[in-house]
Order: C-alpha cells, then sequence, then structure tokens
C-alpha cells in the first residue's frame, strides 16, 4: 500500500505535467506582471468566476491602471464598471480603500512581503498569496475554494476551510510544488473536478483520488 506523503508527491507531479489551460491570474502575471494588476484582479475575482472578471479588469484598466487613479475615480464611476461582477459597492470600496493606502504607506508599490499584503485593506490570506506567487514568483500556497475541495478529496487534508487547508497543505506538500498547487487545482476546479458533478472519468488522478467526502462538497 502506497505511503500517504509517496501518493501525494506522486499526484503533484502529474498535476505539474496536465495542461488545463491558463487560470486568470496565470494570464496575468509572468515576467513583466503589474503587483497592482494581480493585487486588483484577485480581490475583484472574489465570488465571481474568473471568465466574468477578465473582462472586467482588462475594461478597468483601460483607464484605472495605479492605485493614484483608481483612489482619485468617483466610486460611481468604477461601480459602472464592476457591477456585471456583483458586490460591485463593497469592491469598489475596498480597492479604492487600499490604493491610498498603497500611496499612503507604501509609496504606491504593492508590497512584496506577507504581513504588508495583509495590512491592506480587503486583502486575506488567499489575496496575499495570490500576489506572492503570481506577482513576486514566491513560495505560498494560496487556496480558494477549488484548492480547499479539492485537496480533501484528494485525501491530502481533512479540512473544514480554506485557512485551515493552507495551514495543513504547507505541513503536507514539499516546498518546491507550492507555487503550481493554486494554479493547478483552479483549473481542474474549475473543468473536471467540478463542485457537483466532477467528471472523474476524465481525471488523470482518478485511480490515485480517494475521492474523499465528496458529498459534503456538492
Amino acid at each position: 500500500m502506497m505511503m500517504k506523503q509517496e501518493k501525494i508527491i506522486r499526484i503533484l507531479k502529474i498535476l505539474e505535467k496536465q495542461d488545463y489551460g491558463v487560470s486568470m491570474l496565470a494570464g496575468f502575471g509572468g515576467l513583466d506582471a503589474d503587483p497592482f494588476k494581480i493585487l486588483i484582479a484577485t480581490v475583484l475575482s472574489v465570488r465571481a468566476k474568473d471568465e466574468a472578471t477578465i473582462p472586467i479588469v482588462e475594461k478597468l484598466w483601460e483607464k484605472y491602471n495605479t492605485p493614484k487613479k483608481i483612489a482619485d475615480a468617483n466610486p460611481k464611476d468604477l461601480e459602472e464598471i464592476i457591477r456585471p461582477i456583483g458586490f460591485y459597492n463593497i469592491k469598489t470600496k475596498r480597492i479604492q480603500d487600499l490604493s491610498r493606502k498603497l500611496l499612503d504607506e507604501f509609496n504606491g508599490k504593492v508590497p512584496s512581503e506577507e504581513e504588508e499584503l495583509l495590512s491592506l485593506p480587503g486583502v486575506g490570506r488567499k489575496v496575499a498569496n495570490c500576489v506572492l506567487v503570481y506577482s513576486f514568483d514566491k513560495y505560498a500556497v494560496p487556496v480558494d475554494v477549488h484548492v480547499h475541495r479539492i485537496s480533501n478529496r484528494l485525501g491530502f487534508v481533512t479540512t473544514n476551510n480554506p485557512e485551515e487547508t493552507e495551514l495543513k497543505l504547507i505541513e503536507t506538500i514539499p516546498r518546491k510544488y507550492w507555487k503550481i498547487v493554486n494554479e493547478k487545482m483552479v483549473l481542474l476546479g474549475q473543468n473536471i473536478c467540478k463542485p457537483i458533478t466532477p467528471i472523474c472519468s476524465a481525471c488523470q488522478l482518478n485511480k490515485l483520488c480517494e475521492k474523499n467526502n465528496v458529498k459534503r462538497f456538492l
């Protein structure tokens, strides 16, 4: 019987080789990534699908692509752009508040340290970790609902929320794989390991998956 750690590493090696496409943040990332764009995109993506968020971010960026421009913008103008992805009042306030803090305390630059990122309004651990991975190529494990669900289904962890999942994954997964976890599991979750109807027959991990607590994540 394969030991748990050996199985986890085998699954990670398979995941690393899979081509599920390119996620929103990876598309916005890369060597020339704008950390501010990654930060804003991640904040706006909360409770919204990537395919809906991407055009909103691009439209926003046509006119409001710096902390000063967002901070100085008429909230109604920002709300009009953000409206299609929902929670537009809250998200407008968050991106303006964090833009002002960047200007006041960080010279308009997105910080590259977790503690400083977490001090920004509307930035929790998932958002901070996404910025670290996709903007600064740092080792972190951003955990959203997809990563939480799939990590539990695969048997990597047995946890109740994304925050707990992040801490357990950091303990469980070798550091060399941290940066691929979000990208690969998010795309796997969007395309194959879906919340309600996972397409197990199309999954390269099917024979290794423990399918833990599937009903819990329906």
